[in-house]
């Protein structure tokens, strides 16, 4: 499978419901094409308990190297990806996401302005590593995998004790977080927002023939600089990116239509079809035919 986006690339699928904005989960790495997630962001707060395995989760430009025990705290609206560690080992992890407004529970409250929002609202805070050897970050920990032990056997009053659990999470965050004080420069705001409009371009016109002069206007930056800030933002080049997305766009081609391989290469975006096999036998390990077979 992978993540349903929008051409922001935020992601479209429901984390609970208008009335009950959370989702509890078990997820795995292998569950994913190529054993990794899409790049991403979502208006709901993310918190990340690795159960085996590891994984690198990145925040931004900020990669993370989780392994068992270990957790993350993924802000809201911050972009982010997750795929494996250099050995290629999968990964089975909890998945808690909810809306801000679980927490503050109206517009404008007291909590909502004064310790959901300061944390929420700013950029300059993507998120943070949890690790059990941190007393007060074992304590988050340790409740994420209780709030997962309760989803699996919901009592009666499961929707009651759960915001009682993510609001401690909260108040925890809050007390050794050290967030409220952080302030979140002009160049940090510019960054992502260069960031979402290549992305964005990118998810709009990979099925075009796309130029570097085309994405670097944009960005508003020369061609060069274009890379340079694409490499260190995102840890892979501009045009590893944007061929792993056009592949990843002809999966979903290959396996539930009856369309030429031929057909399914220019549909994504590849000039020819023997370049389109080329690359897809590197990155999946078989051939475009194979993997419609499998």
């Amino acid at each position: 499978m992978q993540l349903q986006l929008d051409p922001n690339k935020k992601e479209v699928k429901a984390h609970g419901t208008y009335g009950f904005p959370v989702n509890v989960s078990l997820e795995q790495l292998s569950r994913y094409e190529k054993n990794s997630f899409l790049w991403h962001w979502h208006r709901e707060v993310e918190l990340t308990l690795v159960l085996s395995g590891e994984m690198c989760y990145q925040l931004n430009e900020t990669v993370y190297h989780l392994s068992a025990g270990d957790g993350l705290f993924c802000n809201s609206n911050t972009m982010h990806t997750g795929f494996p560690d250099a050995r290629g080992d999968d990964c089975s992890y909890i998945s808690v996401t909810f809306h801000p407004r679980f927490l503050c529970g109206y517009e404008g409250s007291v909590l909502q302005t004064k310790y959901v929002e300061k944390i929420t609202e700013n950029p300059a805070i993507p998120g943070l590593r949890l690790s059990p050897s941190s007393p007060w970050q074992l304590e988050i920990l340790t409740q994420l995998k209780n709030i997962f032990l309760l989803s699996r056997k919901p009592p009666q009053n499961y929707e009651l004790l759960l915001q009682i659990d993510l609001l401690s999470i909260w108040n925890v965050l809050w007390e050794h977080g050290d967030f409220q004080n952080v302030q979140s420069p002009a160049s940090t705001l510019r960054h992502m927002d260069r960031l979402r409009k290549i992305l964005e371009y990118i998810q709009q016109h990979y099925s075009e023939k796309i130029t570097l002069e085309d994405i670097a206007a944009q960005a508003s930056i020369c061609q060069s600089e274009c890379c340079r800030f694409f490499k260190k933002h995102m840890k892979e080049s501009l045009f590893d990116y944007l061929i792993s997305f056009r592949i990843e766009k002809s999966l979903p081609l290959l396996r539930e239509t009856d369309l030429p391989v031929t057909e399914i290469a220019g549909r994504v975006g590849f000039s020819t079809s023997a370049y389109y096999a080329k690359v897809f036998r590197e990155r999946m390990r078989c051939t475009p035919t194979r993997y419609r077979e499998m």
